[in-house]
């Protein structure tokens, strides 16, 4: 297969499904990890698609907003990592609040281990999470359903002022060091404020390709987050940005 033709393979895989990894597309063609992200380089040099670790994703805008599934499989380990030092953080017998996103549903079967939680969230794949698991405590608010599969809007908001939880652990489309973090879509980002306004502690989980992504509206500032969970792969200036804005950074292996 000529160069020309693995990119439309590629090209035509991240627009279908928002993102493509390099280990599958390496299956899928039939050449090496090299030549795979070789041919992402090249694609990402037109401006097709957005090179990432592991893989590829649609080049968007701020209003863009990728699908659930087409985020499940990127920085499958990354989110595993830090759903896992995520999970550390929280006290047996607290009260956990949970944002929609993909990182945040590994979370959710992190927390599986701790004892006695009560859990909130919008997140319709974080509730069936705890109701596959037979979890006992579940608050899951009510709202429109957007493609993260997040239930948000009016309805999620005003029940979400009438709660108070020990700690909110939260899912962003993107941190960066002026526009704070954000998502692509405006109702979410009100139904997550109101999210943070009722946690007395906010984390948030997010992958190191999170950085320097800004989405159209910002949820919270660096400064008013107090702990951040990312990966390893976190740059050296990020790093500095983070540990002198935020509270804690905590960097899962």
């Amino acid at each position: 297969m000529l160069a020309r033709q693995r990119q439309e393979v590629i090209l035509d895989e991240v627009r279908t499904t928002g993102g493509a990894r390099v280990s599958e597309l390496v299956e899928r063609l039939g050449v090496s990890d090299m030549t795979v992200r070789r041919d992402i380089e090249v694609l990402a040099g037109q401006g097709l698609v957005t090179r990432v670790h592991g893989g590829a994703t649609v080049t968007g805008s701020s209003v863009d907003e990728p699908g659930f599934a087409a985020k499940s499989g990127l920085h499958t380990a990354a989110k595993q990592a830090i759903a896992a030092a995520a999970a550390s953080l929280v006290e047996p017998g607290a009260s956990v609040a949970l944002s929609a996103g993909t990182t945040t549903h590994a979370v959710a079967t992190a927390l599986l281990a701790v004892p006695g939680l009560t859990v909130v969230t919008n997140s319709l794949r974080v509730a069936e999470v705890m109701h596959d698991a037979g979890h006992p405590s579940v608050v899951l608010t009510g709202g429109e359903r957007t493609p993260s599969d997040a239930l948000v809007g009016p309805i999620a908001v005003e029940a979400l002022r009438r709660l108070h939880v020990d700690w909110l652990l939260m899912g962003v489309h993107g941190m960066d060091a002026e526009a704070g973090f954000t998502t692509p879509n405006l109702v979410e980002a009100e139904t997550n404020r109101a999210l943070v306004a009722c946690a007395r502690r906010v984390a948030v989980v997010a992958d190191n390709s999170k950085w320097g992504v800004v989405g159209l509206s910002t949820i919270a500032t660096l400064s008013e987050v107090d702990v951040v969970v990312s990966d390893t792969g976190l740059g050296a200036d990020a790093r500095s940005i983070l540990e002198s804005s935020c509270g804690r950074l905590v960097l899962a292996a």
